[in-house]
């Protein structure tokens, strides 16, 4: 970096720094850190000058870091970490602070919402945030806390603990699955085009590559709702396809394949004690509920 005098460093201009390197934009880190777009604006300028570099760049689609903005990242998510550790120590060794939890959309939302809210009445000094991202929100640039992924990483300084197998199946109305036995050929709710990619998708296609897909819809949840009228089978993880009534099992000529579901912690969190309250109480509720996802 460049070679000059240097003023204290402010925290708070991190802290800025961090939230608009991780959501890219003025609006969104503004919304995340409830302040104004000229606070943001001000705290960068200010810790640009601190260091004497140019630390982000203004681009059409957002903000992007500069070479220098990268190395800088590093130990300001540190000092973060290190702050969020600080907040969580709580008294008598209780979890406290908040911990966020990333999850694909549907196991958030037909499963652990009720169940985590549950562990926040448990402790009153924690507070759990919820994402439901389509992508894959980063533990790296501290995005989130816990994730939990379809799928054991193979790369970043993190710690994989398997939880649960998530086994899919073929569920319709009960007339659908008549119509199947009598022979019929099948009819698919399935993926909208900008998730044919994933991996469920991607298995339809190659083993129903004729089929038609009658409704389309980006979330499996929504995938349901259109099965429970009748709109075609819908490939669905059992823990989905077995909390609706009006859905029946339907045995296809293939048997979708299972698929791993593994928390992820960063490596550096281990001894933070409500991150592994947190992480310890989903994989013993996993384990506790294995039968509804195998």
């Amino acid at each position: 970096m460049a070679d000059q005098k240097r003023t204290g460093l402010d925290w708070e201009d991190v802290r800025i720094f961090v939230a608009l390197a991780r959501y890219g934009s003025l609006s969104s880190a503004a919304r995340a850190l409830s302040v104004t777009h000229a606070t943001i604006s001000r705290r960068i300028q200010s810790l640009e000058e601190t260091l004497g570099e140019k630390l982000v760049e203004r681009r059409p689609d957002g903000y992007v870091l500069t070479p220098a903005g990268a190395h800088v990242l590093a130990p300001a998510n540190d000092m973060e970490a290190a702050a969020s550790r600080l907040i969580r120590v709580g008294p008598g060794d209780m979890p406290k602070g908040l911990v966020r939890v990333n999850a694909p959309p549907s196991l958030t939302q037909s499963f652990l919402v009720t169940r985590l809210a549950k562990l926040a009445l448990d402790y009153p000094s924690l507070d759990i945030n919820t994402t439901t991202d389509l992508r894959n929100v980063s533990l790296e640039r501290h995005e989130t806390d816990i994730a939990l992924r379809l799928g054991r990483p193979d790369d970043g300084d993190v710690i994989a603990k398997f939880a649960v197998t998530l086994g899919f199946g073929f569920y319709a109305t009960e007339k659908w699955c008549k119509r199947i036995q009598k022979g019929e050929a099948p009819e698919f709710v399935g993926f909208d085009e900008s998730n044919a990619h994933l991996p469920e998708a991607l298995w339809l296609a190659q083993r129903f590559p004729r089929a038609r897909i009658a409704f389309r819809a980006n979330l499996q949840l929504a995938q349901a709702d259109a099965a429970k009228v009748g709109a075609g089978i819908a490939m669905l993880p059992h823990f989905i396809g077995r909390r609706h009534s009006a859905l029946r099992p339907c045995i296809l000529e293939h048997v979708p394949p299972p698929r791993e579901l593994w928390l992820i912690t960063r490596r550096q969190d281990r001894a933070d004690l409500s991150i592994r309250a947190v992480s310890d109480y989903l994989l013993q509720l996993f384990l506790d509920e294995q039968e509804l996802f195998e």
